[in-house]
């Protein structure tokens, strides 16, 4: 398969157009409550079966989902090209595509380094970059970009994870500062731990001997002031308040949404 190619419709596209990456986990959770705010959704994915899953979830007149390799530079121009000739102009783009391998500096692998900033970060300056000409077409449009408490501070062997989300508050800083003279708002948002795929992967990698996945999340959500790990659909919500009107002052800003994991001493 090719890095880029539709799954559904080509159709023009007509209202507010939203772009989400990641179909599964909170892209997809993105996706569906920014479907039902009235956007006209695109979901993008570089996992088949994750994308055949997510198609499941929508309503076809309201959304699509495409395979994409956010990390490759021709895929994202020809998608965005071709996305031109649908539509004027896009209202809101939410990166959140990632991985996370675990290592530190002695066990981290160059191919792996290499990947992890290339999907993690480099795929969200290419999808900006490349549909920025239809987002400030917008007159008002937003960029999310999902970062995450690991930019802030983190757990051991996660090198190339927590340093790709470090760099992306400093990349939405850089792009907000730029971006405000088009009436452009970006932000980022920094969760802790959100049940999602990636969070049951990271489990499994820190389980001990004879215990459970669930377990080992319970573990994960006391560590949180609330008690708790949070859900994809309060991710959501968060980013439908910072796509939509009532956020029109807000821009440049990293928003905590951890249950209170930073507030909190772990001794």
């Amino acid at each position: 398969m090719e890095k880029y190619e539709y799954i559904s419709s080509k159709r023009k596209i007509t209202g507010d157009v939203a772009v989400v990456t990641g179909s599964a986990g909170i892209g997809l959770g993105v996706a569906l409550k920014l479907e039902a705010d009235g956007f006209y959704v695109i979901l993008c994915g570089n996992n088949l079966d994750h994308n055949e899953t997510a198609l499941l979830e929508f309503d076809s007149k309201k959304a699509e989902v495409i395979f994409l390799d956010v990390s490759d530079k021709v895929a994202v121009k020809k998608f965005s090209s071709n996305l031109a000739n649908r539509t004027n102009s896009v209202r809101a783009l939410v990166n959140c595509a990632a991985i996370q391998p675990y290592g530190n500096i002695e066990t981290t692998s160059p191919e792996e380094w290499d990947n992890t900033i290339k999907i993690n970060l480099s795929g969200y300056y290419l999808m900006s970059h490349y549909l920025y000409p239809l987002i400030k077409a917008s007159k008002s449009a937003s960029i999310v970009n999902i970062a995450s408490v690991q930019g802030h501070c983190n757990q051991k062997n996660v090198l190339a994870y927590a340093t790709s989300k470090g760099a992306i508050h400093a990349l939405t800083r850089a792009m907000a500062v730029d971006c405000a003279a088009d009436n452009v708002k970006v932000n980022s948002i920094s969760p802790g731990s959100i049940r999602t795929p990636l969070l049951e992967f990271a489990a499994k990698e820190l389980m001990k001997p004879g215990e459970s996945i669930e377990e080992k999340i319970e573990e994960f959500g006391k560590a949180h002031a609330l008690g708790r790990v949070g859900t994809v659909e309060e991710i959501a919500s968060l980013v439908s308040f910072l796509v939509g009107n009532d956020s029109g002052f807000c821009t440049g800003g990293d928003i905590a949404i951890d249950g209170g994991l930073r507030a909190q001493l772990g001794v």
